[in-house]
């Protein structure tokens, strides 16, 4: 009997690029001894519960973007550890943040191959109170462009849509009084924005976190941009992004494998680029090489 695999897609993901390559892509995994049921998924959140339920395969291939990828990892933390398959993808999203910080090709065909025959890579996963994803949770400034700007000008401007969004909103930046803490001590202040990452690229800017990004490494990367207090600030914490520095005057940044966050109004968080819900405490967890991707 041959091996098993279960592909699930999403066909509208960057420019529906699957689409036009999905013969080419069945025919490699088929050719690498695979029996394929293709599923391409209806609607958002469909995937999480398709790799939960999923029994009988041998390997589970997700196609689309970042968030097909947040959604079959969900899916597949919400498994016992003893039952959770490997996953491959296959990026077609617009940004595809973590498939450039695993190494996986941007070319479909490649990464289909390297989802039939590439190595098993033991990732950390982050745990967000009841939730779960693969690489950012964030607030603030620019977090929710990714899932208020639409398919089709995420299509059109790729990058530009993000920040011609972001653009938009500097002149009412939103602002959080809030209290982090973590196992090197305790901050309040007030902040616009906050990442924890496990990511070598956010935002399709690579190293904005620092280069020495480990993805097995059982902890993650935090940084936290106070509030500026004047025009000349903004652009001093703007241009040490732009950098991809951090300017300590601004900003707090360290490494931890648990950090709570607690603020008095909620705060809108995302979730590897879609909308994570609003919560006035976040505990974020770090699940250490919780699941094996394929690169």
């Amino acid at each position: 009997m041959g091996r098993k695999m279960l592909f699930i897609y999403n066909a509208h993901a960057g420019k529906a690029k699957i689409k036009a390559k999905l013969g080419d892509i069945l025919d490699i995994f088929t050719a690498a001894g695979y029996e394929v049921t293709a599923y391409p998924t209806q609607y958002q959140g469909e995937a999480i519960q398709k790799v939960r339920e999923a029994r009988g395969y041998d390997l589970i291939v997700c196609g689309g973007g970042d968030g097909t990828l947040d959604e079959t990892v969900t899916g597949m933390m919400e498994r016992s550890r003893e039952d959770r398959l490997p996953i491959g993808y296959i990026p077609a999203g617009s940004t595809n943040d973590f498939a450039k910080s695993l190494g996986i090709p941007q070319k479909l065909d490649d990464a289909a191959k390297t989802a039939v025959s590439g190595k098993r890579f033991p990732c950390d996963i982050g745990s967000f109170n009841e939730d779960h994803f693969v690489y950012i949770a964030a607030f603030g400034i620019f977090t929710d462009v990714s899932y208020e700007t639409g398919q089709q000008m995420k299509n059109v401007l790729g990058h530009m849509a993000y920040i011609l969004e972001g653009v938009k909103r500097l002149a009412s930046i939103k602002s959080y009084r809030l209290r982090f803490t973590w196992e090197g001590g305790c901050v309040e202040d007030t902040f616009i924005f906050g990442m924890v990452t496990n990511s070598r690229s956010v935002g399709g800017f690579k190293n904005i976190i620092g280069k020495e990004v480990v993805l097995d490494d059982g902890v993650f990367e935090v940084t936290f941009v106070k509030l500026p207090r004047n025009i000349l600030e903004l652009n001093e914490i703007l241009g040490a992004l732009a950098l991809m520095e951090i300017n300590e005057n601004y900003m707090y940044s360290f490494k931890t494998d648990r950090i709570v966050v607690e603020s008095e109004e909620e705060i809108p968080w995302t979730l590897d680029g879609e909308f994570g819900g609003g919560h006035k405490r976040a505990e974020i967890v770090n699940c250490h090489r919780a699941v094996e991707l394929m690169v």
